[in-house]
């Protein structure tokens, strides 16, 4: 498995924005009002993620965030390989899907651009305005936590490759 290009997922959100804005031209006026509730969602998801990733580069690191006793802090026992793996994946899906929702969202944000005048286009507006931020949170989390899948070199190896 590769590690998440940001150009693809401009790409997935470009091309979503776009797909909404050409059908929205036909079906909006039959179209019920936008939740509000993707935004906390979204929100707290990113958040969730980011703080896992946190957690999952201090424990791949061989680090604990416990307070430290007299003789240094104590090592957490080593991740297996396929829980680690597993994340990885989640956070990969975690990132393609809300870069999808992130284009959505700007799909109905500039469709609707032009109508702020009117009280429900504009109520609408600030709700995919909203779940495009959270959206944007979520890919930021999910990027992080990927990256902090990756296994840091080993000092040892290191210093062996400087050697040669």
């Amino acid at each position: 498995m590769t590690p998440t290009r940001a150009r693809w997922l401009v790409t997935l959100a470009v091309a979503s924005a776009a797909a909404v804005w050409l059908l929205l031209r036909h079906f909006y006026a039959g179209l019920a009002p936008l939740p509000w509730t993707p935004v906390p969602t979204l929100l707290l998801l990113g958040i969730v993620e980011g703080w896992a990733g946190r957690g999952l580069r201090a424990r791949l690191a061989g680090r604990n965030r416990a307070t430290q006793n007299g003789s240094g802090a104590a090592r957490l026992r080593p991740l297996p390989p396929i829980a680690i793996a597993r994340t990885a994946a989640l956070a990969k899906a975690s990132a393609h899907a809300a870069a999808v929702i992130a284009g959505l969202a700007a799909g109905f944000v500039i469709y609707l651009g032009g109508s702020l005048n009117k009280t429900i286009p504009r109520g609408d507006v600030f709700s995919a305005a909203g779940t495009f931020v959270g959206a944007i949170a979520l890919v930021a989390g999910a990027l992080y936590l990927e990256r902090s899948c990756r296994v840091p070199p080993d000092p040892d190896e290191r210093d062996r490759s400087r050697d040669r």
